[in-house]
C-alpha cells in the first residue's frame, strides 16, 4: 500500500512563493500518475494538478495555470508543486493522490485517484 505525506505548506502574503512536497513510500510511485488537490473551507475537494508517471506530460486547473507548477523526482519518490504569484484565493489544504490504475490521459477528478495523503495548509494572506 502506498503512503503518501505532504510537507511545505505555511503562511504567504500574496504575490508570494511556496514549494510543497509530496513524499511516497511503499511502493515505486515512479510507476503511476500523481495529482495535487486542494479543498477550502466549506468547498469540494478540487483539483489542481497532475503529472504523468514520467514527468513529461502535465495538466494544470484554469485557475492555477501559468502559477503553479508541478514536477516529480523518480529517484526520490516525491512529487512537488511550485507556486508563484500566490492569490488569498489559493487557500486550502493541499493533498497529494497517486493513481495505481492503469491510464493513458491526466485524469482530474478525485474518484480517479487511489490513495491520499493527509493535506497540508496553505494559507495565502492579503
Amino acid at each position: 500500500q502506498v503512503q503518501l505525506v505532504e510537507s511545505g505548506g505555511g503562511l504567504v502574503q500574496a504575490g508570494g512563493s511556496l514549494r510543497v512536497s509530496c513524499a511516497a513510500s511503499g511502493g515505486t510511485v515512479s510507476a503511476y500518475a500523481m495529482g495535487w488537490f486542494r479543498q477550502a473551507p466549506g468547498k469540494e475537494r478540487e483539483f489542481v494538478a497532475a503529472i504523468s508517471r514520467s514527468g513529461y506530460i502535465t495538466n494544470y486547473a484554469d485557475s492555477v495555470k501559468g502559477r503553479f507548477t508541478i514536477s516529480r523526482d523518480n529517484a526520490k519518490n516525491t512529487v512537488y508543486l511550485q507556486m508563484n504569484s500566490l492569490k488569498p484565493e489559493d487557500t486550502a489544504v493541499y493533498y497529494c493522490a497517486v493513481r495505481i490504475r492503469p491510464t493513458f490521459v491526466l485524469l482530474t477528478t478525485t474518484n480517479n485517484y487511489d490513495y491520499w495523503g493527509q493535506g497540508t495548509q496553505v494559507t495565502v494572506s492579503s
